[in-house]
């Protein structure tokens, strides 16, 4: 396997790599066992964790064992067609996540602020 070679001559990785990988466009039914035949060819699987509810219906986040079985899993499996899908495969990057879940956590507080104050956003 490719993972084997990577070792051997100590091949400085990116630093975006890492274990964890966001997986996008994925079928919405598909299962925990479907998705470790399709990860589990590149290394052992530390944990898959698929989105169920409607926001994360599609994606998911699979931890590998091996950071070079996780780099491996990128370049084999990005564009990989499954069910008519074209998978987009990322490394996981915890800033950009946080991100998200921050400005629409701080969105709602200027929401709620807005109603306690009586301010309006609407033009006049």
């Amino acid at each position: 396997m490719t993972t084997i070679s990577l070792r051997k001559t100590n091949t400085r990785l990116p630093p975006e790599v890492n274990r964890v990988l966001y997986v996008r466009n994925l079928p919405f039914n598909i299962t925990s066992e479907e998705m470790y035949d399709i990860f589990g060819k590149y290394g052992a699987i530390r944990q898959i964790r698929i989105g169920c509810d409607k926001a994360t219906k599609g994606t998911a986040f699979v931890v590998y064992e091996d950071i070079y079985d996780a780099k491996n899993a990128v370049d084999h499996l990005s564009g990989f067609n499954v069910a008519n899908r074209y998978l987009i495969v990322l490394y996981y990057q915890h800033a950009k996540m946080s991100k998200k879940f921050d400005q629409k956590k701080s969105e709602e507080e200027i929401t709620k602020l807005q109603e306690k104050y009586g301010v309006s956003t609407k033009d006049k």
